[in-house]
């Protein structure tokens, strides 16, 4: 799990210049979450996860329960922005299920 900026960036290989300019909750900073870790794990698919799961954190350009989920395939990066609604515990919930759900949608356009 990469929480902290400085994870993203050193574990991730996030480049530091895209947190800087989009933030650590963008589909940038998701996207290269999910690459770097398909890149660094030697992994056929990576999934990046980034988000504002609350109950505070959130502005009125990134609000919580806003969540961008990236899943990164041999072909190609696919990313999603979401909304999700609720407590943390069911923010994170929700996460965790979409991008299980994008990853099996993935797998299959590969059959």
């Amino acid at each position: 799990m990469a929480y902290s900026n400085k994870a993203k960036a050193t574990l991730l290989r996030v480049p530091k210049a895209e947190l800087a300019t989009y933030g650590a909750v963008s589909e940038q900073v998701a996207r290269h979450m999910a690459e770097g870790a398909r890149s660094r794990f030697g992994a056929d698919y990576g999934i990046g996860v980034t988000g504002i799961a609350g109950p505070e954190g959130g502005t009125p350009e990134k609000p919580v329960g806003l969540v961008y989920i990236a899943v990164a395939a041999p072909e190609a990066t696919v990313v999603l922005r979401n909304h999700f609604r609720g407590t943390r515990e069911a923010i994170k919930e929700q996460t965790a299920q979409r991008a299980l759900k994008m990853l099996i949608e993935v797998l299959k356009r590969q059959e």
